[in-house]
């Protein structure tokens, strides 16, 4: 939704608020950033999450002091970055990024439904390895009692995407400056074995 918080100074024609835009890039990203303020004083951390619908989640210790923090309903925003490539531009202006965002102003809702609750940790864990969730072992009662799971609306969110090459000006398009664009990318590289798993097949979904 466009808010005035939701709403750039400036490229504002790179905003986008729909829905098939905000969710590829949240369900991509893999952590997000959790700035809120206590006493004036302001905090920002970097969590896993998961979307599912019009929300996103997180979890955390009960006695972890962020998320009691959060847990009282307070102001968050939310964000997230995928940077795509480097952007090389004739002159140091006019460098930049590549990237897809998404920010996000939403107040915490403590999920208290137990089977809601176990959703959204097989949610967190498969969205960050696939498939993972069902390979492991049940977690237990005294488990859950030791984690809070958060949500949080996506009702007042929006996406900025800069894609393409640079933008010089048109008295620097002829300068013997290489320019262009330098890809960036995420990947999952081979994985290694813990100590006590060296003689177990690595599962398919790790292939």
């Amino acid at each position: 939704m466009q808010t005035n918080r939701t709403t750039p100074s400036r490229l504002a024609k790179r905003a986008h608020y729909d829905a098939e835009t905000i969710h590829p890039i949240l369900d991509e990203a893999l952590f997000c950033t959790v700035s809120f303020a206590v006493d004036g004083q302001p905090m920002a951390i970097p969590t896993a999450f998961a979307r599912q619908g019009a929300k996103l989640y997180i979890h955390g210790s009960v006695g972890s002091h962020f998320i009691r923090e959060l847990e009282k309903g307070g102001p968050a925003c939310i964000t997230i970055m995928l940077a795509d490539g480097l952007v090389l531009a004739k002159s140091a202006f006019h460098h930049s990024v590549n990237y897809r965002s998404v920010v996000i102003f939403a107040n915490a809702e403590k999920v208290t439904d137990e089977a809601e609750q176990m959703n959204v940790l097989a949610l967190i864990t498969d969205h960050l390895i696939p498939n993972r969730w069902n390979d492991l072992r049940p977690t237990t009662a005294s488990e859950m009692r030791k984690t809070t799971v958060l949500a949080f609306s996506l009702a007042e969110a929006s996406a900025k995407v800069r894609t393409g090459p640079p933008s010089d000006d048109p008295e620097d398009e002829d300068l013997p400056t290489w320019a262009g664009v330098i890809p960036l990318q995420t990947v999952r590289l081979t994985p290694i074995p813990a100590a006590n798993s060296t003689g177990t097949a690595l599962p398919d979904y790790l292939q």
